[in-house]
């Protein structure tokens, strides 16, 4: 078949193309080119608080600026997850020598009605000794809680009566000097992991 025909028939079989997807602007999506798109604007993660320490002092948000903090949400009656979280952040914290002092490492309960200062304050001792525990009233947690996105709700314990569980999300967020989300770590990850990505924040 001569070339010059090869051409005709493809050109129209294009056009024909051009001319349904004209006729039918539904069907360019499916068949667009999506190019990457570059976002801006900060994580809405993350907030203004004001809670209770493990010494029973009152604190805020701003009493760490200047320093990055290191935000868990968890409870000491967790059986496994947030004690396993906090000392691996506490093995990271240690690896980092001097330069985790640029941190605040900080753990605020999501069951204030069983978590006081007082058991704060026995709990944190088990880990980084600059680890803080901060508690407060069930609106004040809930409400810094729904700031930093964390999912909580309590699940009755099945084998004890008046006994019950927490269901909740664990993630070790990453906040700037300035309180402002930069990152987060999930569970499980490992203290080296940490170390490197904390580090390259400095």
């Amino acid at each position: 078949m001569p070339i010059r025909l090869l051409v005709v028939i493809f050109c129209s079989f294009l056009l024909g193309g051009l001319v349904g997807l004209a006729a039918h602007p539904e069907a360019w999506p499916k068949t667009a080119i999506v190019l990457p798109v570059e976002r801006t604007g900060k994580a809405l993660v993350g907030g203004p608080f004001a809670l209770t320490d493990q010494h029973g002092k009152r604190v805020t948000d701003k009493d760490f600026r200047g320093r990055f903090m290191l935000v868990y949400f968890g409870y000491t009656f967790c059986p496994d997850v947030c004690p396993a979280d906090m000392q691996i952040l506490s093995t990271a914290l240690e690896n980092m020598g001097p330069k985790a002092d640029r941190f605040a490492p900080i753990f605020i309960t999501i069951d204030p009605e069983r978590d006081t200062a007082e058991r704060l304050a026995s709990y944190v001792q088990h880990f980084h000794p600059r680890l803080i525990g901060l508690t407060g009233s069930v609106d004040e947690i809930t409400a810094v809680a729904k700031a930093y996105r964390v999912y909580f709700s309590k699940v009755k314990d099945e084998s004890a009566e008046d006994e019950y569980l927490m269901n909740h999300s664990a993630f070790i967020y990453v906040m700037n000097e300035q309180g402002e989300y930069l990152t987060h770590f999930g569970h499980g990850t490992k203290p080296d992991a940490i170390v490197e990505r904390l580090t390259k924040l400095l």
